[in-house]
């Protein structure tokens, strides 16, 4: 949407598709998303976050998101270094509270008055050649085939840990 006056026909084709409608506040500054690897202990770990620039496109949308060159990943992003590290904090304490386990991706906004909010969080972030997480890995010195040995022994870890329970 560009305005106030978009809002009231979006909702109404939205309502056409589906019985519910979310309606999210318009934050202004930049979204950013940071990676979570980690299970219960020790402590999960935050990527460098990053931030999305989606070139020619006016929105995240299917080609700027899947298609090659569809978008440049800023990592780091261009913010002072205790905002990025209060968004690599906030996403860890999201990734703890919500019981995440393995991998996450949390996106937040970083409100023009330097405010971190948490917009979502993604426990299955993608893997495609086109993909955030692994990017926001790699740039924080994580290679791609330790960053997939991890993901495996934290699997094993968890397997381990249940296998455990009894049902």
């Amino acid at each position: 949407m560009h305005g106030e006056s978009e809002l009231e026909p979006a909702v109404e084709l939205a309502r056409r598709h589906d019985e519910k409608v979310l309606v999210e506040e318009f934050v202004t500054g930049m979204e950013v998303e940071c990676g979570v690897l980690g299970n219960r202990q020790p402590p999960p770990i935050a990527s460098l976050p990053g931030r999305i620039d989606t070139l020619d496109h006016e929105w995240y949308d299917f080609s700027s998101k899947y298609d090659e060159d569809g978008m440049e990943l800023i990592v780091p992003p261009e913010l002072p270094q205790e905002t990025i590290e209060r968004v690599q904090q906030l996403s860890v304490d999201a990734f703890i509270a919500s019981e995440c386990e393995g991998m996450a991706r949390i996106d937040c906004f970083v409100r023009d008055d330097g405010g971190v909010v948490v917009n979502e969080l993604n426990t299955i972030p993608g893997f495609t050649a086109t993909s955030v997480y692994a990017k926001l890995f790699e740039a924080s010195g994580i290679p791609y085939p330790e960053l997939l040995n991890r993901l495996i022994d934290l699997a094993v870890e968890r397997h381990e840990r249940r296998s455990k329970l009894e049902y």
